[in-house]
């Protein structure tokens, strides 16, 4: 064992579990303030660098930036490394002794030739080339690299960064959607994410009940009561959340045992393991400015002047997609980014415990005007999230990923002003929410998905996932499952199979309707 006391890492020796790739796993401890996470796959090299888990995930791109400072600066480090790190950048040398232990690390530029397969001019080529490395991205990588195919998925920002729409601790799921074509793509993202939390071994879904709250009469409500499966409930009954929502005269209440939490950021660390598993490269920092077709393949090139060859690629990149898809084909795809607000309530004192889900508190919505929805007290004790479902236009490269603006009081004073009115008794809104975490919605007019075929030159070469319009986060196994398969295989048999019309999504439905499959609006 070697102890590198300038930056407080310690070495430790080696082990000769070899993976199915040829890697071996080298084991170090970093002693700071908190642990880092993550399981970097190093290229044509010989070990793989892992680090236990941070306590808390959304702090990773802090910590990691600090370590990568202290590598640079500790011995045996290059201190002027040719190019910006990367998450793989990182390789680690051994001597040729018996105790195999590691000697020294030296920065190194990241993905070399042997990721993917070379042409002879340094290119690297892939069965599919993924676009954004965001929820969607991640199980379209995932579910490419679980048939076998070699994938390259590209992030132009750190991993698990916070500057788009996959980001945080948590996101609701639900069955009840007043749109039925929904309700296939809900059933099969449900066994989606039981089969890969079984995979890796780990849950990143919390079951809840689900209560849907809204007027007698709206008719979106009931829709989503029927589609869903839900009951009405009445007063005197046993159901989630009574007890805690006051439910207005002229109101209904539907229950469902179909809710849910998922753990937004540790989700998309999940599928990004799990594809890197199955030989997936996850390559950030890379922002892709061009994909062309050339001689018969798609051409991807970087803002860093890399080229990435693959028989296939798919795009996901959230709200950048209408500037990606622009500039690509001319295209004015109608996905309008919108910068939203995840506010966390403080609950009143003795009433913590009734709104977490070891309660049986469920995720919720409520069909009022706006929209407002929450998910059971979970990732910060004693705060519970309750958000507006909307927020403004935005322009995701002059927005800042972690701040809030000015206008954000537009999308709190509604929140604030509903839990006076349904939850009084068990929310304080003095002081206004004590948390609020910006996050983008990629919208499209009629608020439906976008899973299509690029055309034009490309044919079905290309594919693009976006507009998921607040949504879609809950169904990323079933999309990314449906964007795999419509690259590789230029149709959707999972979709055919489970019953769902991907005409709703298609990108020719605004070609003779600005609004899409909102008809006649």
């Amino acid at each position: 064992m070697i102890r590198c006391e300038e930056i407080n890492l310690v070495a430790v020796q080696v082990s000769n579990t070899s993976l199915t790739d040829g890697y071996c796993w080298a084991h170090f401890l970093w002693f700071g303030k908190s642990k880092l996470a993550n399981s970097w796959r190093c290229s044509n090299i010989s070990l793989a660098i892992y680090f236990t888990e941070l306590p808390n995930i959304t702090i990773w791109q802090a910590r990691n930036s600090k370590l990568l400072e202290m590598l640079q600066s500790g011995p045996g480090c290059a201190t002027n490394p040719t190019s910006p790190l990367e998450r793989s950048d990182i390789r680690a040398k051994r001597e040729k002794k018996e105790s195999r232990a590691i000697t020294s690390i030296a920065c190194v530029m990241a993905a070399s030739d042997s990721d993917g397969a070379g042409d002879g001019d340094g290119h690297r080529r892939f069965d599919v080339i993924v676009v954004g490395a965001g929820i969607m991205g991640s199980c379209a990588a995932y579910a490419a690299a679980s048939r076998g195919a070699r994938v390259l998925l590209l992030e132009r920002f750190d991993r698990l960064h916070v500057r788009g729409s996959s980001h945080g601790e948590s996101r609701g799921t639900r069955s009840t959607y007043a749109k039925a074509y929904y309700a296939p793509m809900l059933r099969l993202a449900r066994r989606l994410w039981d089969e890969a939390q079984a995979e890796a071994g780990d849950r990143v879904l919390t079951p809840t009940p689900q209560l849907d709250l809204g007027p007698r009469d709206d008719p979106a409500l009931l829709a989503a009561v029927r589609n869903g499966g839900a009951t009405v409930v009445g007063e005197g009954s046993a159901w989630p959340g009574a007890g805690v929502f006051r439910v207005p005269d002229g109101w209904m209440a539907a229950a469902s045992e179909l809710g849910g939490v998922i753990q937004a950021t540790k989700a998309v660390k999940m599928f990004q393991d799990l594809a890197s598993k199955k030989g997936a490269v996850v390559k950030d920092r890379t922002e892709v400015i061009d994909v062309t077709k050339r001689d018969g393949s798609i051409l991807v090139k970087t803002k860093s002047g890399e080229e990435f060859h693959g028989a296939k690629s798919i795009i996901t990149v959230g709200a950048w997609t209408s500037k990606l898809v622009r500039s690509v084909t001319g295209m004015d795809l109608p996905v309008q980014p919108w910068h939203s607000l995840l506010c966390y309530w403080k609950a009143k004192p003795g009433r913590e415990r009734e709104l977490t889900p070891e309660a049986s508190f469920p995720t919720f919505g409520s069909y009022s005007d706006p929209i407002i929805y929450g998910t059971p007290s979970m990732e910060f004790p004693g705060l519970i999230k309750i958000a507006m479902h909307g927020g403004s236009p935005c322009d995701p490269d002059s927005r800042r990923g972690d701040m809030t603006t000015d206008d954000d009081a537009a999308l709190v004073e509604p929140v604030s002003r509903w839990i006076r009115d349904f939850m009084p008794d068990h929310i304080d809104t003095v002081e206004r929410p004590l948390k609020a975490v910006p996050c983008m919605y990629s919208m499209t007019p009629d608020e439906d998905f976008v899973m299509d075929f690029l055309g034009g030159d490309f044919g079905k070469d290309v594919v693009v996932g976006a507009g998921f319009s607040g949504h879609g986060f809950k169904m990323a196994p079933a999309v990314g499952r449906i964007l795999a398969e419509m690259a590789m295989d230029g149709e959707a048999g999972t979709a055919v199979g489970a019953g769902l019309e991907l005409g709703y999504f298609s990108i020719d439905r605004f070609v003779d309707n600005p609004k899409g499959n909102l008809k006649g609006s």
